[in-house]
């Protein structure tokens, strides 16, 4: 009977579940994707696993019944259940993949056909879909103003570029300029997927920017479907290449049905791609399959300097290493800005995964915090970025920015951290000196320290806060002092330290240290007392001395045990990061 069956989750974490999980899909030649949420159908009172799906996001996957309980109408209540789910955690239309045969069987529930490829079909229910999408890029579409000027391509007069731009680089300026002087209106399709080292707010306001003086040129917004992690159906394909061509036959099946005719587009513009076989192979693939559809293809030989493309992974590798300036010379102007908040983040994130470090949070423990974790503190830093954007792009609007403006973007990312870990003070000191260092290299990276002084000067004295109250109990320099000073100490010493020492295994560690040794760190004050404050110079002196893993672990453990928080030593190593990163050419 129907009512003898029950759903429950089958948490995937744990390993017997998953092992059991994959032998019961491969019995139905299926294979398991990576899902969030899994459940099962069981008998009740019994625990043999008898249907199956799971869930990633707003899609459906990995979708399985036994073969001599097809008829018991458990994939209906299996999707209710999923669906419903979904719905929950705020998805208003869901998609699944399933073979071509299933076509029927899912459409009997509701499910509308998107798209299909030889070996899969992509299907959703629920609204604020794929027509939601359409409707919004019809809105974009009519009317667009002929522009006499271009010489166009085809009688369609409108082309699109789908573009992930992670970051958008002068590669990418290039391939817009090529396409957009043979169409009379050029839309660029912005990738939504997240998962690119850019945020896609990050990556959609650098295409923005980076071509607001083309004139016949809109950016859009992205969607699940163009070039979207939803649209790669690995969970039930034997072989990955098998995979690939089905994810983009999908897609480009997508586009050429869906996304296309919304926008009147009848050109799709590509750059080439001589290195990456994927790439390669999916410009193959648009070659063969956009103009049985009526879509012309145009491949634009991609940019080249010294004989090397210009591309978005260069521009990355230089940020991964540190290196601004490199990196500044293949983007527009407008994308610099995203670089240097690209690079404030980094700092924060190259602190936080430091470890060991005494008594500070860092992938093993909390240290002397009980009130945070490695996980809020990743939050937070997730909270901050788009602050650093805002303080990074003020160049691009003023001179030299108006410290009433440094105020209220920092008041904003302030509460925008709290919200993020629920009133805890996690990186409020850190906030303070990267941003008011961001706004100084906005004003030139050649006189940064002069910069700061300048701006640190213009702000008002702090009131009532722990630094202020410790700095006038023990007569030390808080975080103002040490910004109107220009932060001498990390000039003169912290940062050209660890540029001598950067290649070494632990150079973040000993940088630490070394910060540790000189600096009258507030917060130890604020936790303690000043013969304390004393002894954590003299063991992070020793400590630097003579280094090891073993030692930091030690100190940690003492560190905890008496409630010392190097807090301050912390942000200063976040910001040495930063300031070489944005200043050394290397």
């Amino acid at each position: 009977m129907y009512t003898e069956f029950e759903i429950r989750q089958v948490p995937l974490t744990l390993q017997r579940n998953r092992q059991r999980v994959e032998q019961f899909l491969s019995e139905s030649q299926l294979r398991l994707d990576d899902v969030d949420y899994y459940a099962g159908v069981f008998r009740v009172d019994d625990d043999e696993l008898l249907a199956g799906g799971g869930l990633k996001g707003n899609v459906i996957k990995c979708i399985a019944v036994s073969s001599n309980l097809r008829e018991e109408g458990l994939s209906s209540r299996l999707l209710s259940h999923l669906i419903s789910r979904a719905n929950s955690e705020g998805h208003q239309s869901v998609k699944l993949f399933t073979k071509p045969s299933n076509l029927a069987l899912f459409q009997s529930l509701g499910f509308r056909l998107l798209a299909e490829a030889p070996q899969a079909i992509l299907m959703e229910t629920g609204t604020a879909g794929l027509q939601a999408y359409e409707r919004y890029l019809r809105s974009l579409a009519s009317p667009v103003p002929p522009i006499q000027s271009v010489a166009v391509l085809s009688q369609q007069h409108v082309g699109v570029i789908v573009m992930n731009a992670n970051p958008f680089s002068l590669g990418h300026r290039f391939l817009i300029e090529q396409a957009a002087a043979q169409v009379s209106h050029l839309f660029i399709i912005c990738v939504r997927e997240d998962c690119s080292a850019f945020s896609y707010a990050d990556r959609l306001a650098m295409l923005r920017a980076g071509t607001s003086d083309l004139p016949n040129v809109s950016v859009v917004e992205g969607s699940d479907y163009a070039i979207s992690a939803a649209t790669f159906p690995t969970y039930f394909l034997k072989q990955l290449s098998d995979a690939s061509d089905t994810q983009m036959t999908l897609d480009l099946t997508l586009f050429a049905r869906h996304i296309a005719p919304a926008l009147n587009a009848g050109v799709r513009f590509v750059g080439s791609e001589p290195t990456d076989a994927l790439t390669r192979r999916y410009n193959e693939l648009m070659h063969e399959l956009l103009p049985r559809q009526g879509i012309q293809v145009v491949e634009v030989a991609r940019m080249e300097r010294e004989g090397c493309p210009v591309s978005a992974s260069t521009v990355r590798s230089l940020l991964e290493g540190g290196a601004l300036h490199q990196a500044s010379a293949l983007v527009p102007a407008t994308t610099r800005p995203f670089l240097m908040a690209q690079l404030a983040t980094r700092a924060l994130r190259l602190e936080l995964a430091t470890t060991p470090k005494p008594g500070l949070v860092d992938r093993h423990d909390s240290g002397a915090h009980r009130d945070m974790d490695y996980t809020m503190m990743e939050r937070s830093i997730v909270a901050l970025h788009p602050y650093f954007v805002q303080l990074a792009n003020l160049e691009l609007v003023a001179s030299s920015p108006m410290v009433s403006s440094l105020q209220a973007i920092g008041l904003e990312a302030e509460n925008s951290m709290f919200a993020a870990t629920g009133g805890v003070n996690t990186h409020k000191g850190a906030l303070f000196s990267m941003g008011l260092t961001i706004a100084a290299a906005t004003m030139g990276t050649a006189n940064l320290q002069s910069n700061i002084i300048a701006l640190a000067n213009q702000f008002p004295a702090a009131h009532g806060t722990h630094g202020t109250d410790v700095a006038t109990r023990y007569g030390i320099k808080g975080a103002l002092a040490n910004a109107q000073e220009g932060y001498r100490q990390l000039f003169a010493d912290w940062l050209p330290y660890y540029h001598s020492i950067r290649g070494e295994e632990h150079a973040l560690h000993k940088t630490l240290l070394r910060i540790m040794a000189t600096l009258d760190d507030t917060n130890i004050y604020h936790r303690t007392d000043r013969p304390t404050a004393q002894w954590v110079k003299q063991q992070a002196a020793e400590a630097l001395k003579d280094f090891s893993v073993a030692r930091l672990q030690s100190m940690n453990a003492e560190f905890v045990r008496r409630n010392i928080s190097p807090g301050g030593s912390a942000d200063m190593l976040a910001l040495t990061l930063f300031i070489e990163s944005i200043t050394v050419i290397n």
